[in-house]
């Protein structure tokens, strides 16, 4: 066994004082106040440090390169895809994010991603993917592969993906802010469609994550029952939709709404998003106030303001621009995030149980959330990994 003794904890759900996180192998033994052991266990007092869950990031793209994806899908074929995709792995690894859902990728690069990533905690976060996302001709993201024109091409889609072995299926309910000709407040499918999508992968075993700018598109993906929505930013031709109605649904609903955030110091939004910014701010504390399930996403690898390692910068900005308290912004992409995409049983928390996923930052999260950006030590599944 290894115990790790330092003077704070955040188990997923609040701050601890002074506390032994135990370990034996791939799993926690226990959480608990500092107390003697056996001569044969290893104590190691970090001090002030925090010790948190691995970080969970809900929404990434890994495969490919933020510098210019469009570019980088037309002029490189899968294997420097994949490669792309290992490099961006070990990227969020280093920054102690530990799980990582894939939303959207060409072929089959993505599951061979995670499949070495499942064989060695050295290689990447635990990831699951989504593969092709389902979008119309010329539609959203139609690069990846996965355009069709109706419910029945959007039902054998989903038949396809879940042959080869996807854990997500993604599917585009309004345009996106990075596709020439796809406007993100337009739907590119409605509530039939959607309704689809979700009945058959549910009866494969599958969720759902629908992209949704548009009130239109976050108004049918919650009505068809998609388990969570990403983005979910309101948007309009030039600014952002007031809808306490639509917000209300949502609460209502409880699907998790998947907020993308983390820039990089020096860097700026997409102009869709910086223009709106202020508005889009205020939106996201109305989601909260609401009591919409909310949970953190970096959307990362679709732009340069967005690498694979910027969900740290996603809580300090949460704090800071939107004044979530540290305590729920870290639940937001640990155990809230862990729950919403399904693994709740095996990440997000430091538990009795559960899997030794682990991040150490120097300096105390509760007093100076930047001390989440200062990783000491990751593990993943008592392997360390940085």
């Amino acid at each position: 066994m290894h115990v790790i003794r330092a003077d704070q904890v955040f188990d997923g759900d609040g701050f601890l004082g002074r506390t032994d996180v135990v370990l034996d192998g791939p799993n926690v033994v226990a959480v608990q106040e500092p107390t003697e052991y056996a001569s044969e266990v290893v104590v190691e007092d970090l001090g002030a440090v925090t010790v948190l869950p691995g970080l969970v990031d809900a929404h990434q793209h890994l495969t490919w390169d933020a510098a210019d994806p469009l570019a980088w899908h037309a002029e490189h074929d899968d294997s420097a895809l994949l490669e792309q995709g290992r490099t961006n792995a070990r990227r969020a690894l280093s920054a102690g994010i530990t799980t990582i859902r894939d939303l959207g990728s060409r072929g089959r690069v993505a599951l061979q991603l995670r499949d070495e990533t499942a064989r060695s905690p050295l290689a990447g976060p635990t990831l699951l993917v989504a593969g092709p996302a389902l979008t119309t001709p010329g539609g959203h993201c139609w690069f990846l592969g996965g355009a069709c024109t109706d419910a029945d091409e959007l039902v054998k889609a989903v038949a396809r993906l879940d042959e080869a072995g996807v854990d997500v299926i993604k599917v585009m309910a309004t345009g996106g802010n990075i596709t020439p000709g796809s406007a993100p407040h337009e739907s590119q499918f409605r509530l039939p469609e959607l309704k689809a999508v979700v009945d058959a992968a549910h009866a494969a075993g599958l969720p759902v994550a629908a992209h949704a700018h548009g009130t239109g598109g976050v108004s049918d993906a919650t009505a068809a029952g998609v388990d969570t929505i990403e983005h979910c930013s309101f948007f309009t031709e030039d600014g952002i939709a007031e809808d306490p109605a639509l917000i209300q649904r949502l609460a209502e609903s409880g699907v998790a709404v998947s907020l993308t955030a983390g820039t990089p110091p020096g860097t700026t939004p997409l102009p869709a998003v910086a223009a709106r910014m202020p508005a889009l701010l205020a939106h996201i504390r109305g989601l909260r106030e609401a009591g919409v399930r909310c949970i953190l996403g970096t959307d990362a690898g679709i732009g340069p303001g967005k690498p694979h390692d910027v969900l740290p910068l996603a809580v300090v900005q949460g704090v800071e621009l939107v004044g979530i308290p540290v305590t729920e912004a870290l639940a937001m992409c640990t155990s809230r995030a862990a729950e919403a995409i399904g693994l709740g049983r095996r990440a997000g928390r430091l538990r009795a149980g559960g899997t030794a996923d682990v991040l150490v930052v120097t300096g105390l999260v509760d007093e100076d959330p930047a001390a989440l950006v200062r990783p000491a030590r990751v593990l993943r599944g008592g392997v360390r990994v940085a």
